[in-house]
């Protein structure tokens, strides 16, 4: 999702006026869709009253950002802002959850598969407290979430009162901009701020209101300031920046010299994919994509040599052995054992934040900016190289390593499924707009590894938090943002049963959600893990469950595969079922995640 965020231009007549002030706070034209135009702009926001409350101002503001979806679970600390939500519910859907955990990763979510403002709300206390996994997934992967949290009558805090919580202290690691609303007036103000901090530095934004606050009157209120002398910017502006031209030239003149330039990139290149294939095909780079920028260049696309880390591929590794330049491009992709060896390659690195340059692997220049931006002013300054050996010799190397893999999954090694055989039957006959979202756990690698993503198709996952429980609420935000297209899920039978009561949330919504569980009843990947560490597996069997029953116990359609023969019928009918349907995949707990140099048949 990183550096994907494109705000429309602003009609001046879009700008939020509420009755009774002369000059307010007016929030930005709303961020459209990942594949969107800018004519995607939210409609003009609208107050619901001549005299608002404070959450109907929050709900007129989060509108005005173009929010389309909020999930969360009702509550008495929150009951006023429910309200709010219900009188514009054709304008902004209130998505009830089975869990505020869900409700976060559902926010994150709709800016990893739409490119927009998420939002989650949550009741005082235990409510505000469940939010807090899947905000940190939200942080750590740069989604742009607004988090709004009930609390306690505004006279009983401090006091010890029944869910009583200092949401503000709790949500400190969480949110990069963090308040609490005092009345109407503020939120003109605070709400604005919140939504333009979630964007633009991209990150979650709390805000958290005192239930009785929630219902003060705009006219009731009596600001310190002027509302025309405290007015705020009314939109958020995509930072279009790019470097100097002696930084540019100087990265250039790098990248000319190399003779075996490898790109890694990030998830920070997709708004800048067309800018990504024009530069690697110019400098004869194969481009190993990190897990969250999958979908960057489709998998069997000449000039990407695939995934990159444990979960990518051969090819990409050696590319990364055996260059002698290496463009780092939106990514700070954790194993550092997969980057050059130290002082093999000259390096250039491209990346929004200055913090992150240098990050995982020195480099002699470092390029801050917008990295569409950037890249088209770097462009002019490179020489194609007409050496195309170091290329032609990672796509042979990615000849041999896809046979590798057919391989792999053709071939039965014990009497439960392979997982890879079932996630390529999968990958064979997935739509080609289909949107892939992605659990934690060793379904992860085999999906990386055996999802051939093809252009068109979308792919999101926890790619720094890498939290379980994340791939069914991830699928449901895509259902929501792209109804048009089928979402599918990849989980484990671990991570699923963490939040699995969710899938009655797809039901009660009739969404086109499709969840493959590879099923083997254990916490493989740290069973693995205590093998790794000479230690006896402990504590990592799990009771079966019938997930395809389950299914059905819900409402849901549920199918199962036990044997080879059994997968892509199996997999056909649940892809061509209306609704939501469970493939209960019966998998080998013994078949190991390993690194890609460590693939075997």
């Amino acid at each position: 999702m990183t550096d994907q965020l494109r705000p429309p231009g602003l009609d001046r007549r879009r700008l939020f006026r509420l009755a009774g002030l002369t000059s307010v706070a007016a929030a930005a034209a709303a961020v459209p869709a990942l594949a969107a135009t800018p004519d995607g702009a939210s409609k003009a926001p609208k107050s619901t009253a001549p005299d608002p409350s404070t959450v109907e101002i929050v709900v007129d503001i989060l509108i005005a950002w173009g929010a389309t979806h909020a999930f969360g679970i009702v509550g008495d600390g929150i009951n006023p802002l429910i309200e709010a939500l219900r009188r514009r519910r054709d304008e902004i859907a209130f998505i009830g959850v089975r869990h505020e955990e869900a409700a976060a990763f559902m926010a994150s979510g709709i800016a990893k598969h739409g490119g927009r403002l998420g939002v989650c709300c949550a009741t005082t206390g235990p409510g505000a407290i469940h939010l807090l996994n899947g905000l940190f997934d939200a942080k750590l992967d740069g989604s742009p979430v607004v988090a709004i949290t009930g609390s306690t009558f505004h006279d009983m805090e401090g006091m010890r009162y029944p869910q009583s919580v200092d949401t503000v202290r709790l949500m400190a690691d969480a949110a990069l901009f963090n308040e609490r609303i005092s009345g109407p007036a503020h939120a003109l103000h605070v709400v604005d701020r919140a939504c333009r901090a979630a964007l633009g530095d991209r990150g979650v934004a709390h805000l958290t209101i005192a239930k009785d606050v929630q219902s003060l009157r705009l006219g009731a209120d009596r600001p310190s300031v002027d509302p025309a002398r405290s007015r705020l910017a009314s939109r958020w502006v995509r930072p279009d920046s790019a470097p100097s031209p002696d930084q540019l030239q100087a990265a250039a003149e790098i990248l000319n010299a190399g003779r075996r330039v490898a790109i890694l990139a990030g998830q920070g290149c997709l708004s800048a994919r067309p800018e990504v294939e024009l530069l690697a095909d110019t400098l004869g780079a194969p481009v190993a994509k990190a897990y969250l920028a999958k979908a960057l260049l489709p998998d069997e696309h000449p000039l990407t040599t695939g995934g990159i880390g444990h979960l990518g591929t051969r090819p990409s590794f050696e590319a990364m052995q055996a260059c002698d330049t290496v463009l780092i491009l939106g990514s700070t992709m954790p194993w550092t054992d997969y980057y050059p060896k130290p002082g093999q390659a000259r390096g250039v690195q491209v990346d929004r934040l200055n913090d992150r340059i240098g990050l995982r692997h020195p480099v002699e220049i470092g390029l801050v900016g917008d990295m569409q931006a950037t890249l088209a002013q770097l462009q002019p300054l490179l020489r194609r190289q007409t050496d195309r050996r170091f290329l032609a010799d990672a796509q042979s190397r990615m000849r041999d390593w896809n046979a590798l893999l057919r391989k792999v999954e053709a071939t039965q090694t014990r009497p439960r499924l392979r997982p890879q055989t079932v996630v390529r039957a999968l990958s064979d006959l997935a739509p080609d707009r289909a949107l892939f979202s992605l659990d934690c756990g060793c379904n992860t690698q085999f999906a990386a590894r055996h999802i051939t993503i093809r252009a068109g198709q979308g792919w999101a996952g926890s790619g720094t938090l890498v939290s379980m429980a994340s791939g069914l609420p991830l699928a449901i935000a895509g259902a929501f943002v792209h109804p048009d297209r089928m979402s599918i899920a990849v989980v484990g039978d671990g991570g699923l049963a963490m939040l699995m009561a969710e899938l009655s949330t797809a039901v009660l919504h009739r969404l086109d959600l499709k969840i493959l569980v590879l099923n083997n009843d254990a916490l493989a990947e740290v069973m693995f893990e205590q093998g790794d560490m000479g230690n006896p597996t402990y504590g990592c069997e799990l009771g079966h469950i019938d997930f395809a029953a389950y299914a059905r116990a819900v409402g849901a359609t549920g199918v199962s595969c036990a044997t080879v023969a059994d997968i892509r019928p199996a997999i056909r009918r649940a892809l061509s079922t209306p609704g939501p349907v469970v493939i209960d995949a019966l998998v080998d707990a013994q078949e190991p995640a390993v690194a890609p140099m460590d693939l075997r048949v």
